[in-house]
C-alpha cells in the first residue's frame, strides 16, 4: 500500500510541477507520520520517503529512536520535520529531534529555539508560520506582522529562517486555497525585497490541496492521509 500510495502522490506532484513549468525535484514531499507506527514509517523510508513530518514532540522522540533501530545503517539521511504547533516548554526536545521546525508562530518561540539550539551548538532551521486566513483556530503571524517578525528573528545566532509556512482554511474551496498559497509566495517575495534576506522554502499544501500548492510555488508539501489513510487524531 505504501509503495503504491507514494507513487500516486509523487505522480501528482510531478504533474502539478509540469503544469507550472517547474521541475518535480523542486518540491520536497514531507510524509506526515503522526499516528503511524514505527515499522510502517521505516517501510516508508525504505520506499525513498526521506522527509518525515511529526506533530507531537513526545511521539516523535520515541518514534525516531524506534525507526532508526529498525532501519540500521542507510545510505541517505532521514530528515525529521516538526509540522505541528510547538509549545515553548517542548522546545528543548524539539531542537534535539528535528532538522526543520515549520511552525514557528511567535518571536518568543523563535528566541527560545535560538537559546536551546545554542546550548546544543546547533543552528536550527525554522520556517515562520503565517496565518493568511486570519483564522482564530490557527496559530501564526498575520501577514502584516511577518516582515517585522522576520527582521527580529533573522539576527539570532543559532537559528536560520529558511522560509514560510501556511495552512489553507480547512473548509476552503480550491480557489480559496490557491489564493492562500499565491499570497504566501507573494509575501515571501515582498519580505526578501524589503529585508534583503533569502527565504527559499515555502511549506504549503496537504492531502486535499497539495497539487494547487505545487502549482503556486510550494517547495515542500506535507502529505499524510494520501499516503497512510485515515488515522486517529
Amino acid at each position: 500500500m505504501i509503495r503504491e500510495n507514494l507513487a500516486v502522490v509523487r505522480g501528482k506532484i510531478e504533474a502539478a510541477a509540469a503544469r507550472a513549468g517547474r521541475p518535480a525535484g523542486a518540491v520536497t514531499l514531507v510524509a506526515v507520520t503522526k499516528g503511524v507506527a514505527a515499522p510502517l514509517v521505516a517501510e516508508t523510508v525504505r520506499e525513498g520517503a526521506l522527509h518525515l513530518g511529526e506533530s507531537k514532540v513526545q511521539e516523535a522522540a520515541a518514534k525516531r529512536l524506534s525507526v532508526e533501530k529498525l532501519l540500521g545503517r542507510i545510505e541517505r539521511p532521514v530528515h525529521w520535520h516538526m509540522v505541528g504547533h510547538l509549545q515553548t516548554n517542548k522546545v528543548r526536545d524539539a531542537v534535539r529531534i528535528f532538522d526543520l521546525i515549520h511552525s514557528v508562530d511567535s518571536v518568543r518561540l523563535a528566541r527560545e529555539i535560538d537559546r536551546q539550539a545554542a546550548r546544543l551548538g546547533k543552528t536550527q532551521e525554522i520556517l515562520l508560520q503565517v496565518n493568511l486566513a486570519a483564522e482564530k483556530s490557527k496559530s501564526g503571524f498575520a501577514a502584516s506582522e511577518s516582515l517585522r517578525a522576520f527582521k527580529e528573528v533573522q539576527g539570532l545566532g543559532s537559528l536560520r529562517v529558511a522560509g514560510l509556512m501556511t495552512i489553507a482554511p480547512l473548509a476552503a474551496g480550491m480557489d480559496q486555497a490557491r489564493g492562500c498559497f499565491r499570497a504566501l509566495r507573494q509575501l515571501r517575495d515582498d519580505i526578501e525585497q524589503a529585508a534583503g534576506g533569502s527565504l527559499p522554502e515555502l511549506s504549503m499544501g496537504m492531502t486535499d490541496d497539495f497539487e494547487a500548492a505545487v502549482e503556486e510555488g510550494a517547495t515542500m508539501v506535507r502529505v499524510g492521509r494520501a499516503i497512510f489513510g485515515e488515522r486517529q487524531a
